[in-house]
Protein backbone atom coordinates (compact mmCIF):
# COMPACT_ATOMS: atom_id res chain seq x y z
CA UNK A 1 0.00 0.00 0.00
CA UNK A 2 0.88 3.49 -0.88
CA UNK A 3 0.11 7.13 0.48
CA UNK A 4 -0.80 9.97 -1.44
CA UNK A 5 -0.36 13.56 -0.03
CA UNK A 6 -1.08 16.68 -2.34
CA UNK A 7 -0.21 19.58 -0.74
CA UNK A 8 -1.35 23.10 -2.49
CA UNK A 9 1.40 25.45 -1.82
CA UNK A 10 1.20 28.05 1.22
CA UNK A 11 -0.51 31.85 0.87
CA UNK A 12 1.62 33.59 -1.51
CA UNK A 13 3.00 36.92 -1.68
CA UNK A 14 1.50 39.85 -3.88
CA UNK A 15 3.39 42.56 -2.82
CA UNK A 16 5.84 42.81 -6.00
CA UNK A 17 3.50 43.90 -9.19
CA UNK A 18 6.87 43.27 -11.36
CA UNK A 19 6.84 39.44 -10.62
CA UNK A 20 5.82 36.69 -12.65
CA UNK A 21 3.40 34.11 -11.35
CA UNK A 22 6.12 31.71 -11.09
CA UNK A 23 8.35 34.29 -9.05
CA UNK A 24 5.89 34.66 -6.40
CA UNK A 25 7.28 33.83 -3.08
CA UNK A 26 5.20 33.30 0.28
CA UNK A 27 3.78 35.78 2.16
CA UNK A 28 4.27 36.11 6.07
CA UNK A 29 1.16 33.99 6.55
CA UNK A 30 2.80 31.38 4.17
CA UNK A 31 5.51 30.81 6.25
CA UNK A 32 3.60 30.25 9.19
CA UNK A 33 1.06 27.65 8.02
CA UNK A 34 3.61 26.03 6.08
CA UNK A 35 5.49 24.17 9.11
CA UNK A 36 2.16 24.42 11.54
CA UNK A 37 0.62 21.88 8.91
CA UNK A 38 3.95 19.70 8.66
CA UNK A 39 4.05 19.61 12.48
CA UNK A 40 0.28 18.55 12.34
CA UNK A 41 1.16 15.48 10.05
CA UNK A 42 4.40 14.27 12.67
CA UNK A 43 2.22 14.71 15.40
CA UNK A 44 -0.78 12.52 13.34
CA UNK A 45 2.70 9.99 13.03
CA UNK A 46 2.68 10.14 9.33
CA UNK A 47 5.69 9.36 7.35
CA UNK A 48 6.58 10.78 4.20
CA UNK A 49 9.88 9.51 2.42
CA UNK A 50 9.92 11.78 -0.97
CA UNK A 51 9.22 15.68 -1.34
CA UNK A 52 8.13 16.28 -4.91
CA UNK A 53 7.07 19.58 -6.19
CA UNK A 54 6.88 22.51 -8.60
CA UNK A 55 9.63 24.43 -9.56
CA UNK A 56 7.73 27.72 -8.71
CA UNK A 57 8.96 29.47 -5.60
CA UNK A 58 6.28 29.40 -3.59
CA UNK A 59 6.14 25.71 -3.94
CA UNK A 60 9.30 25.10 -3.40
CA UNK A 61 9.28 26.90 -0.45
CA UNK A 62 6.09 25.61 1.27
CA UNK A 63 7.50 22.08 0.26
CA UNK A 64 11.55 23.36 1.72
CA UNK A 65 9.24 23.87 4.89
CA UNK A 66 7.86 20.54 5.11
CA UNK A 67 10.98 18.66 4.13
CA UNK A 68 12.97 20.53 7.16
CA UNK A 69 10.25 19.58 9.50
CA UNK A 70 10.60 15.64 9.00
CA UNK A 71 14.48 16.20 8.23
CA UNK A 72 14.86 14.73 4.73
CA UNK A 73 16.90 16.26 2.34
CA UNK A 74 19.14 14.94 -1.32
CA UNK A 75 16.94 12.42 -3.04
CA UNK A 76 14.01 12.76 -1.01
CA UNK A 77 13.21 15.94 -2.98
CA UNK A 78 12.29 16.49 -6.52
CA UNK A 79 11.82 19.38 -8.84
CA UNK A 80 9.14 18.69 -11.97
CA UNK A 81 8.79 22.00 -13.72
CA UNK A 82 5.71 20.05 -15.57
CA UNK A 83 3.69 20.54 -11.85
CA UNK A 84 3.24 24.53 -12.69
CA UNK A 85 -0.24 24.65 -13.68
CA UNK A 86 -0.66 20.60 -14.14
CA UNK A 87 -3.29 19.37 -15.54
CA UNK A 88 -5.00 15.93 -14.09
CA UNK A 89 -3.22 13.97 -17.05
CA UNK A 90 0.57 15.35 -15.92
CA UNK A 91 -0.19 14.67 -12.31
CA UNK A 92 -0.57 11.05 -13.62
CA UNK A 93 2.31 11.20 -15.52
CA UNK A 94 4.48 12.41 -12.70
CA UNK A 95 3.50 10.33 -10.05
CA UNK A 96 3.60 7.08 -12.05
CA UNK A 97 7.46 7.73 -12.73
CA UNK A 98 7.80 7.79 -8.63
CA UNK A 99 10.37 5.13 -7.54
CA UNK A 100 8.97 2.38 -5.90
CA UNK A 101 10.98 2.77 -2.80
CA UNK A 102 8.82 5.48 -2.11
CA UNK A 103 6.01 4.06 0.09
CA UNK A 104 4.67 7.88 1.27
CA UNK A 105 4.78 11.14 -1.16
CA UNK A 106 4.04 14.23 -0.86
CA UNK A 107 3.18 16.15 -4.28
CA UNK A 108 3.45 20.18 -3.83
CA UNK A 109 1.41 22.34 -6.41
CA UNK A 110 -1.21 24.86 -7.75
CA UNK A 111 -4.75 25.34 -8.31
CA UNK A 112 -6.95 24.87 -10.21
CA UNK A 113 -4.70 21.43 -11.23
CA UNK A 114 -4.62 19.80 -7.54
CA UNK A 115 -7.85 21.04 -6.99
CA UNK A 116 -9.38 19.21 -9.94
CA UNK A 117 -7.22 16.04 -9.77
CA UNK A 118 -7.68 15.67 -5.75
CA UNK A 119 -11.70 15.09 -7.33
CA UNK A 120 -10.67 12.90 -9.99
CA UNK A 121 -8.79 10.35 -7.31
CA UNK A 122 -12.06 9.40 -5.03
CA UNK A 123 -15.33 9.86 -4.77
CA UNK A 124 -14.32 12.60 -1.85
CA UNK A 125 -14.56 16.22 -3.17
CA UNK A 126 -13.07 19.22 -2.37
CA UNK A 127 -14.77 22.64 -4.08
CA UNK A 128 -11.34 24.13 -4.16
CA UNK A 129 -8.24 22.80 -1.91
CA UNK A 130 -6.84 26.31 0.16
CA UNK A 131 -3.66 27.15 0.20
CA UNK A 132 -1.50 24.88 2.12
CA UNK A 133 -4.17 22.29 2.16
CA UNK A 134 -3.59 18.82 1.98
CA UNK A 135 -5.45 15.85 0.67
CA UNK A 136 -4.62 12.62 1.53
CA UNK A 137 -5.50 9.41 -0.08
CA UNK A 138 -4.47 5.48 0.18
CA UNK A 139 -3.27 3.14 -2.72
CA UNK A 140 -3.84 -0.01 -2.61
CA UNK A 141 -0.76 -0.39 -5.08
CA UNK A 142 2.90 -1.85 -4.91
CA UNK A 143 4.23 0.24 -7.76
CA UNK A 144 3.96 4.13 -8.58
CA UNK A 145 3.39 2.99 -11.84
CA UNK A 146 -0.01 1.44 -12.01
CA UNK A 147 -1.00 4.50 -9.84
CA UNK A 148 -3.79 5.98 -12.68
CA UNK A 149 -6.24 2.45 -12.65
CA UNK A 150 -5.32 1.62 -9.08
CA UNK A 151 -7.87 1.39 -6.02
CA UNK A 152 -7.84 4.44 -4.29
CA UNK A 153 -9.13 5.25 -1.13
CA UNK A 154 -9.69 8.59 0.57
CA UNK A 155 -7.79 9.32 3.81
CA UNK A 156 -8.08 12.70 5.05
CA UNK A 157 -8.22 16.35 4.07
CA UNK A 158 -6.97 19.13 6.04
CA UNK A 159 -5.65 23.16 5.70
CA UNK A 160 -4.46 25.42 7.83
CA UNK A 161 -8.13 27.41 9.16
CA UNK A 162 -9.73 24.13 10.25
CA UNK A 163 -10.12 23.97 13.51
CA UNK A 164 -10.69 20.50 14.55
CA UNK A 165 -8.13 19.22 11.85
CA UNK A 166 -8.17 15.73 11.04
Amino acid sequence: MKSLLLIRHAKSSWADAGLSDFDRPLNERGKTDAPVMAQRLIDKQIQIDCFITSTAVRARETCNYFANAFKKTGGSLILKQELYLASPQLFNKCISEIDDAFTSVAVFAHNPGITDFANSLTNTRVDDMPTCSIFAIKIKEKSWKHFAKAEKEFWFFDFPKSVIGF
